[in-house]
């Protein structure tokens, strides 16, 4: 218990990864540029910039395990290309010089073959933009002699999670009784995984020296439809079934023509166009961890944008 957990940055997952070790009696040290993160009496925050090595590792003091939980400053392949790769190298520098493992959340996004069920040895070698990237970061880990595990998920939603797919785009939407618009298809199946069941699957990961070295999926449930989310937040909330619309792939695709942003976020699409489902079982079983019930997962998030923002 003496050791000290790092976790840099403060999003979502890190904010979570971060609560849990805290907790369960972890000292953690949250390294992020703003020096943010949740209070409690086991966390330091520290304004620390991973594109500084002589801070970071310096702040690598006493660490046993590091949570590298930062992403881009912008969702785009030339930035990421840019910022990420420079980032993990001097994580994996800094905490292989300390004997630490590095755990890393990761996305569905190098899986080459997404309209077949993504299981823990499915191919990774997407190579064209964001996808791209991924796979080369997981190449990287891969080629570092500082022991590794990547945590794969889908989707985020829970508390925390508010720029996502099913965070500000659809629950407090759902709350205030408004329509829902989602991407592309409402009825096909689509994995969302529980920020919760990620971090945990994170934090255990680092415990299991015979995991290292490995990619491995977080806790997910069976996938649902878009619609089905949305219908299952409102139960939970005590709503009725909320009214759900799409936004057709070829509009996204031509707002993209005048909207960088758009584009990027259009370079996804075929995760809603098409069954985008993972799975997690093998992952659980190497874990001894199962995903959140949805209900509840559901309700705990209802729960936290009603009062925890």
């Amino acid at each position: 218990m003496n050791n000290v957990k790092i976790v840099t940055g403060a999003g979502p997952v890190g904010w979570t990864v971060a609560t849990q070790l805290a907790d369960a009696g972890h000292r953690v040290r949250i390294l992020t540029r703003s020096g943010s993160g949740p209070e409690h009496e086991l966390i330091e925050c520290r304004r620390v910039d991973a594109s500084q090595p002589e801070a970071f590792r310096a702040a690598m003091a006493d660490a046993d395990a590091v949570f590298h939980c930062i992403h881009g400053s912008k969702y785009n392949a030339d930035v990421w290309r840019r910022e990420l790769p420079v980032a993990e190298r001097t994580v994996l520098q800094a905490a292989g010089a300390v004997g630490a493992v590095v755990v890393f959340p990761e996305s569905l996004y190098s899986y080459s073959a997404p309209e077949q069920l993504m299981v823990e040895d499915s191919p990774r070698a997407a190579s064209t933009g964001k996808r791209g990237v991924r796979t080369e970061l997981l190449k990287a880990r891969a080629e570092s002699e500082t022991p590794t595990v990547s945590v794969v998920a889908s989707d985020f939603f829970g508390p925390q999670a508010r720029n996502a797919h099913a965070g500000e785009r659809m629950v407090p939407l759902i709350l205030a009784g408004k329509r829902v618009s989602v991407i592309a298809r409402a009825d096909t199946p689509h994995s969302f995984t529980y920020v919760p069941d990620l971090a945990a699957a994170m934090v255990r990961a680092a415990t299991l020296p015979e995991l290292w070295n490995s990619v491995l999926h977080a806790p997910t449930n069976p996938a649902p439809t878009q619609r089905e989310l949305a219908g299952i937040f409102a139960s939970v909330a005590g709503l009725a079934a909320p009214m759900v619309g799409t936004i057709p792939a070829g509009v996204v695709r031509a707002a993209g023509l005048f909207s960088p942003g758009i584009r990027d976020l259009a370079e996804t699409l075929y995760q809603f166009v098409h069954p985008f489902v993972m799975d997690s079982t093998a992952s659980e079983r190497a874990l001894g961890l199962a995903p959140t019930p949805l209900d509840v997962a559901a309700k705990e998030t209802v729960d936290w944008w009603r009062t925890g923002i």
